[in-house]
């Protein structure tokens, strides 16, 4: 009783990580690096023949500008389902979340502990992008474990909203298709880790500054390669701060009113 609160509910979530841990740790090695070696390496062999590339790609070859966004993509897609149908189950099918509400513990540590849990699913994903390229020279650098936490950072900045609005669904999960398809995927493909968004029209580059993934892109990728200003990481980390934040305290406040019911 001595452990915090919300430890208390990131611990019974590493309960269950211990059962299927050796199957997502290799598959958290293993997928980044076919990722790279496809694209990094293979596209971008092409992609660096083309006159001019480097300019476009900020003087660096494709594959250290591909790498680090890798961080930031990864952890969205991890945490991205992490915060639907884990947190749908604890309020609507396996109802782990009224068996803890139960116990003494309430409504607002849940939701905490759900975030801390959602926390270390980050860090486990980035930190195994970071392993695999460690195994490259263009992106073997120090700045690999500060793009980690900004890859954590990132990836709460999207599941927490998400989790907010998982908490307030009480249907089902019938809306979670429609935030992949039309949410994460086109931050996936326009977010700027593929390439630089002022590649894209005028109108789109603002829609792709407005989401949570380009400034994580944006942090990882200069944390790997050494280009990060001040100024640059204080706007980067506080907008992420900000979605991550208003997500934890609408999370909160649906955690409340569906426990209450």
């Amino acid at each position: 009783m001595s452990t915090p609160a919300s430890v208390r509910v990131w611990e019974s979530n590493l309960a269950v990580y211990r059962r299927i841990w050796r199957s997502n740790l290799l598959n958290s090695l293993l997928q980044p690096f076919l990722y790279l070696l496809g694209m990094g390496v293979g596209v971008g062999a092409l992609v660096d023949d083309r006159a001019g590339s480097a300019d476009v790609l900020g003087g660096v070859s494709y594959f250290a500008f591909l790498a680090p966004a890798l961080i930031a993509t990864t952890t969205m897609m991890v945490l991205a389902q992490e915060a639907m149908w884990p947190v749908m189950d604890g309020f609507l099918w396996s109802n782990a979340f009224r068996s803890m509400y139960a116990t003494p513990l309430e409504p607002r540590q849940i939701a905490a502990g759900t975030a801390l849990w959602q926390a270390t699913r980050g860090l486990l994903a980035g930190a195994g992008v970071a392993v695999v390229l460690l195994l490259f020279d263009e992106t073997r650098t120090w700045g690999l474990g500060t793009a980690v936490v900004f890859g954590v950072l990132t990836g709460l900045a999207i599941s927490l909203p998400i989790t907010a609005w998982s908490s307030s669904r009480g249907a089902g999960d019938q809306s979670f298709p429609a935030i992949m398809r039309f949410g994460i995927m086109p931050m996936f493909l326009f977010g700027g880790a593929f390439y630089p968004i002022d590649q894209l029209p005028g109108w789109l580059q603002w829609v792709a500054k407005a989401t949570p993934l380009w400034h994580g892109v944006e942090l990882c990728r200069g944390a790997v390669l050494g280009t990060l200003t001040a100024g640059s990481t204080l706007s980067h980390t506080a907008v992420l701060l900000a979605f991550a934040v208003a997500g934890y305290v609408v999370a909160g406040h649906f955690y409340r009113k569906r426990l209450n019911t």
